[in-house]
């Protein structure tokens, strides 16, 4: 089968691998869409080191094409959707209630990490029951592909931050995440949810997804623009999307004393984050500082699932190009550049 594979750090390119084969418990995906995600991008330039000929991609809806002997919820020819992150669900952490870690740190995260991922002909799915959900009829394959990473990693940063019924949130980074947290922020009740983004693009698809204010973090100070906006008090949450240290100090300066600091950003650069520490109240100011990584399980995917059956969210709006699974290599590169306006690129392997 067609791969799309990370050679070594810097070099990507097609190679011909062997269909998967399956254990009992899994399941063969035949992927119908996919999409491309920065943290690709941070792959390929090492941010999980060194990687040889390993497939690329976390983020795909599909078709089964085969089941494993012990697979009752799914037989073959069912559009489904499969987590990005593909947990071992016996493992102590799964248990324990942190299933994305697993037995180590990212360690349910399969796709590109520790296994294949999901840019190619044929698809290998763990622990398939737990880790697959079927696709409403009337979901498109365009729509539910969301589900898989963006919507799930986006409104986990909402639902950690503790927004209070009516709170202030300030979301830093309006990219696909970013967008997805502002309107998982508006989901959970915020009252007041500012964005913050350089993008015009962007700027106006948070006001879309439920942003009151927005903000340019190149024009004039933002940590006092939000002070001001929040009267003095500081915002009860700051979502962190971006994965940079200034906007993490940002979030420990403008969140209010006891309000929280939600963090799904990836951080793929250096070896610390500094926390501001006058503004941390010296250790003593009870900001609560959390993290996520995007929940994984079939649970979880028909939840989203029934988001976008019931016409509460949509995703589509952030598909700015699409490429065909032969020109994927061109969808990476435009992903690593950030040009021509681009949110999140479709790619279609039909």
């Amino acid at each position: 089968m067609k791969s799309y594979v990370m050679h070594s750090i810097g070099e990507t390119g097609f190679m011909e691998k062997p269909r998967p084969e399956i254990g009992p418990d899994d399941a063969l995906l035949k992927p119908t869409k996919g999409l491309v995600c920065t943290s690709d991008v941070h792959t390929v330039s090492g941010g999980l080191g060194e990687k040889e000929d390993l497939t690329l991609g976390h983020e795909a809806v599909g078709i089964v094409e085969e089941i494993g002997d012990n697979v009752e919820r799914f037989k073959p020819g069912d559009r489904v959707a499969v987590g990005a992150v593909t947990p071992d669900w016996d493992s102590l952490a799964a248990q324990n209630g942190h299933p994305s870690q697993s037995t180590e740190p990212l360690g349910g995260v399969k796709f590109t990490n520790l296994k294949d991922g999901v840019f190619a002909e044929y698809v290998h799915v763990n622990d398939a029951d737990a880790n697959m959900a079927s696709i409403p009829p009337d979901v498109s394959d365009e729509a539910a592909v969301y589900v898989t990473d963006m919507m799930s990693t986006g409104f986990s940063g909402a639902e950690r931050a503790d927004i209070p019924i009516g709170g202030t949130v300030v979301v830093f980074g309006q990219g696909p995440v970013g967008l997805m947290a502002t309107k998982g922020a508006a989901l959970c009740g915020a009252g007041y949810i500012i964005a913050v983004d350089r993008s015009t693009n962007r700027q106006e698809l948070a006001e879309f997804y439920g942003a009151d204010e927005t903000l340019d973090y190149t024009e004039g100070d933002t940590v006092d623009t939000i002070m001001e906006l929040t009267d003095g008090e500081g915002v009860d949450a700051a979502i962190e999307a971006v994965g940079s240290k200034a906007t993490f100090e940002n979030c420990i300066k403008v969140t209010r004393p006891g309000g929280t600091i939600s963090g799904v950003g990836y951080h793929g650069e250096g070896e610390h984050i500094p926390i501001p520490r006058v503004e941390w109240g010296l250790g003593m100011a009870e900001k609560d500082i959390v993290t996520a990584l995007c929940p994984g399980g079939r649970l979880r995917l028909r939840r989203l699932l029934r988001l976008l059956k019931r016409g509460k969210v949509d995703p589509t709006r952030m598909t700015t190009h699409e490429f065909k699974f032969d020109s994927v290599d061109d969808a990476f590169h435009l992903m690593d550049t950030k040009k021509d306006g681009v949110i999140k690129p479709l790619v279609d392997f039909e």
